[in-house]
């Protein structure tokens, strides 16, 4: 499930759904605040209009600071909200005596009082027409103060201490708002869905190349070179599709090449190891001859004789691994399975090359496992052989059957393989510090031989000496 929401698909997906919202979102805000703005301001002016050209021709006599004149009566004071009175509206009136300004007079209209005017509103209504709105009840309301001046003939105004609160509601307003809510959800949706879909549709034709990329990649990764993609069109996937054909081209004929001169050093090696074999088997006949002549030779002669027969020995040991090797590289080493006594092949391979005295053997006599005589031969007489020759003494084989197969392990007492060296043991021609007398080709035979089994051949320090593992699966 990762995976969808962390994937370039997933991603477009996302962004292009956050780019709809965050453009629905404002597109929809703008344009109700925009509306809002309007029918409040229009609503606003008709009010402000309203409440003014009722003031500009009001014929009801109102009190003045002229002497003589009296506070204006109930039946005036009803008179004025009357004519200020808008549908299912009400207007509040204040007066306050300019001969006595500590006396106020308050005529509230219906449910409506002075705790309903913000008290901002009340003192710049004293001094000029306020408009404020005004949530009351559940409900908003255009709340419009203004101080009532009565004009005279001569065109002067003269305060009159007294001040009017119009509240007009604007349910009709704010219905009109709310209905347009519906549209612009309405319209943030379809945009959310186009945007959707557009995502899909985009994601679908920029990832199919990247998904063919991928797969062409994946081809190449498992060895079929010849692996190419058609180029279309001319934009930046095509160029790196070009780039991607290119690239597999060169590898082709770098990984061709490279085949080639293997194929070439493989046949070499096959070549001069054959070659090599038909002197040497001269040469070993008269070995026996040349041992026996020793004897009776001076020293010095005796031991250049010695010397010869050595490096005879590991010639010919050098020329048979390598012609073991290149059965493994050219594919034609081949397994011949039969059920074997384990207890029985480890001790013919150590009886043969006499070092029957110099191992420990663990391993159970009733044991049997099914594998290729002659290659368990050449792994267990590689291990053994290179624990004699650069191990210390006691050198133990033990053998075990396990549920995933055969278990051989073989361990010296010596000072062991360096820690650097580990990872590196199992290579040709690798000599491991001191240990490097051999040819450095006999454990990497024995883990050819193991594989070859499909099993694997593992190396571990211990203290003290040195651990090799064999697991062989069952055929």
């Amino acid at each position: 499930m990762r995976r969808i929401y962390t994937g370039l698909r997933g991603r477009l997906v996302i962004t292009f759904t956050l780019i709809a919202i965050a453009a629905s979102s404002l597109v929809a805000g703008i344009g109700y605040e925009l509306v809002k703005t309007r029918v409040i301001e229009r609503a606003e002016q008709v009010a402000v209009g309203d409440v003014r050209d009722t003031l500009e021709g009001i014929r009801v006599p109102i009190g003045g600071l002229w002497p003589g004149e009296t506070p204006p009566t109930d039946s005036e004071i009803d008179e004025l909200q009357k004519s200020l009175r808008t549908p299912n509206g009400a207007v509040i009136v204040r007066y306050e005596d300019p001969r006595a300004p500590r006396e106020e007079y308050l005529y509230p209209d219906g449910d409506f009082s002075m705790t309903d005017v913000p008290t901002d509103l009340v003192i710049e209504s004293d001094r000029r027409m306020a408009v404020k709105r005004q949530r009351i009840n559940g409900r908003m309301w255009l709340i419009v103060g203004t101080p009532v001046w009565r004009i005279e003939p001569i065109h002067t105004a003269q305060p009159t201490g007294m001040s009017v609160f119009a509240f007009v509601p604007l349910s009709e307003e704010e219905q009109l708002l709310n209905d347009l809510r519906q549209p612009l959800a309405a319209a943030g949706a379809i945009m959310l869905c186009i945007a959707l879909a557009v995502a899909l549709l985009s994601a679908r034709r920029v990832l199919l190349p990247v998904r063919r990329l991928g797969s062409a990649a994946r081809a190449l990764g498992a060895g079929h070179l010849d692996t190419r993609l058609p180029v279309h069109g001319q934009d930046e996937l095509a160029e790196l599709t070009a780039t991607f054909n290119d690239t597999a081209a060169a590898l082709e004929r770098s990984v061709s090449e490279l085949r080639a001169l293997e194929a070439m050093s493989r046949r070499f090696v096959a070549d001069v190891s054959h070659e090599l074999r038909t002197p040497l088997t001269a040469m070993t006949a008269v070995t026996d001859m040349l041992s026996d002549e020793a004897d009776r030779l001076p020293s010095e002669p005796a031991e250049a004789v010695r010397l010869v027969l050595r490096e005879i020995e590991r010639l010919r040991t050098l020329v048979e691994q390598l012609i073991e090797a290149s059965r493994f590289d050219s594919g034609t080493a081949t397994l011949h399975l039969d059920s074997v006594n384990v207890a029985d092949a480890v001790s013919d391979c150590l009886e043969v090359r006499g070092w029957l005295d110099k191992v420990r053997v663990n391993v159970p006599q009733g044991l049997t496992f099914s594998l290729d005589p002659r290659r368990f031969d050449v792994i267990v007489a590689n291990l053994v052989g290179n624990a004699l020759r650069h191990g210390e003494p006691p050198v133990v084989v033990t053998a075990r059957s396990t549920p995933n197969g055969l278990e051989v392990k073989v361990r010296d007492h010596g000072k062991g393989i360096p820690t650097s060296d580990l990872p590196h043991v199992f290579n040709r021609f690798y000599k491991a510090g001191a240990r490097g007398d051999g040819s450095g080709l006999g454990l990497s035979i024995a883990r050819a031989n193991a594989h070859l089994h499909g099993g694997t051949i593992s190396v571990r320090p211990q203290e003290p000496g040195t651990l090799f593992t064999v697991w062989l699966p069952p055929a």
